[in-house]
């Protein structure tokens, strides 16, 4: 029971205890005279957990999931049966003015008037029932579940697990401003005449926030793509040439060979030249191979043109079977495409994990590492970001890649993330994808190392990376 006393202060009793408890920090605003803050649970006479029970084709009783509500309406033909004891229907039965609230998942805190049940229904188990007085005003009550006060109480009441939830004791501890009954109904009748045009502004906030989106990954695609082909900013003929950049990469190729940690195989680089005739060559050992049509553009002078190949190595993380996982969330975090969105690796509560001995020293993930899909979606083909530092306990998944470079430098790497960012290699990423399934695309490791990169001198490449992280900064 929530009350003010002569100071307008606020206080709560607790009928049970006794206890008064001032709780002015709680209230958010000033109500009119005549209104009263009060909690859910003192003003519903019932907050019930749904029934668990499997979704059947036939059975003893329709059952409403969350997923069978759209725009406010029970698509009952949808609606699935499920089996349940008589002696249980009453408890779940579902009446006109209940109203429904989703406890777990993506549609946490979403709602639902009862209007009208035209068929005996029950209710499943991640849904709560809530049920009032007829004192209250059901469509008062929705439209409060709609307004930003419930749902700022909502996220931080949420508990934050893989599946976010929002229990019955969490509903109830709500607070939400009660007016008088024949209020309450003209306060509905109101909101409905306003529901148009809130609906028109709705639209039109959308229209705009996806223009805006729409326009922001435009403009970044268009900074990546002029920065990859030497148009964001000024060359400097004393900075060097990507040459020695290749050469210095060659030596540093050398010196892992010489510690065992690479191949001699992954010596045997390609030089590829503009000729005499204009033409571009490809030199790889003896012999040269033209490969004009495959150069998309002509790059300024000291850049060069490279495959992906000659400058790191590529490879998949951990292969597992699901059993082998741990749940203690010990040992070596497992992170998937999920957790991969564009320069952002994201640390996911339901992450997997494996313990150590089940994942090679070499997989783990080091600073400078570029990590990408190699199984996804068409649009989600060509998502990478760069890990910062060391992750000493963990890697990426077997449908993830690691691209490792050779010279281990922040700008190579930063330039290189961007590089392979750009609409020029999302293309070229796409144009080599083998359908693999209904909706996924799977990207070829060998096919992916012979895409051909325009690359600049290393300090062009500092320059590249300041000039488009402060672009991107101004575009958030």
């Amino acid at each position: 029971m929530v009350f003010t006393n002569s100071l307008s202060s606020y206080y709560e009793k607790f009928l049970a205890t006794g206890e008064v408890k001032c709780i002015d920090e709680e209230i958010p605003f000033e109500i009119p005279k005549g209104w009263e803050w009060e909690r859910w649970g003192n003003i519903a006479l019932s907050i019930q957990y749904g029934y668990n029970a499997p979704a059947l084709e036939r059975g003893d009783i329709k059952m409403v999931r969350i997923s069978d509500i759209h725009d406010n309406v029970v698509q009952w033909e949808n609606v699935p049966f499920c089996n349940i004891e008589a002696y249980d229907i009453d408890t779940y039965l579902l009446k006109e003015n209940d109203i429904l609230f989703a406890r777990t998942g993506g549609t946490v805190g979403k709602s639902f008037l009862v209007q009208s049940v035209p068929e005996p229904a029950i209710y499943a188990g991640y849904l709560i029932r809530t049920r009032y007085s007829k004192e209250l005003c059901p469509q008062y009550l929705k439209s409060f579940m709609e307004s930003r006060l419930y749902w700022e109480q909502l996220k931080s009441g949420t508990i934050a697990t893989a599946q976010p939830n929002c229990n019955g004791k969490t509903l109830g501890k709500m607070l939400l401003p009660i007016p008088p009954k024949a209020e309450q109904s003209r306060l509905v009748q109101k909101l409905a005449n306003f529901t148009p045009i809130f609906q028109r502004y709705a639209k039109a906030q959308q229209d705009l926030d996806n223009l805006n989106k729409s326009i922001d990954d435009k403009l970044k695609k268009s900074i990546l793509q002029e920065a990859i082909q030497g148009r964001l900013v000024p060359q400097i003929t004393e900075e060097g040439t990507a040459q020695e950049l290749l050469e210095q990469i060659k030596q540093e190729k050398l010196h892992l060979l010489k510690e065992g940690k690479l191949k001699k195989s992954a010596l045997v680089d390609s030089v590829i030249y503009k000729g005499d005739d204009n033409k571009y060559y490809e030199q790889v050992g003896k012999s040269d191979k033209e490969i004009t049509e495959e150069i998309a553009f002509d790059l300024p002078n000291g850049w060069s043109w490279c495959r992906l190949k000659d400058i790191c190595s590529i490879f998949t993380g951990a292969t597992f079977k699901k059993e082998e996982t741990v749940t203690t969330k010990e040992g070596v975090r497992i992170l998937r495409g999920g957790n991969i969105s564009p320069f952002e690796l994201r640390i996911k509560d339901d992450d997997i994990f494996l313990t150590k001995d089940k994942v090679k020293e070499d997989i783990i993930l080091k600073e400078n590492d570029i990590l990408t899909p190699a199984v996804t979606s068409l649009e989600n083909i060509g998502k990478m970001v760069r890990v910062n530092s060391d992750m000493p306990n963990t890697t990426v998944g077997g449908f993830v890649f690691i691209i490792r470079l050779y010279l281990k430098n922040q700008w190579l790497s930063k330039y290189i993330l961007y590089l392979l960012s750009s609409p020029f290699m999302i293309d070229f990423m796409k144009s080599i994808t083998n359908k693999s399934g209904q909706a996924f695309y799977n990207i070829g490791k060998e096919r992916l190392s012979t895409a051909l990169l325009p690359i600049p001198s290393l300090a062009e490449q500092y320059r590249i990376v300041a000039q488009i992280e402060k672009l991107f900064e101004q575009l958030r």
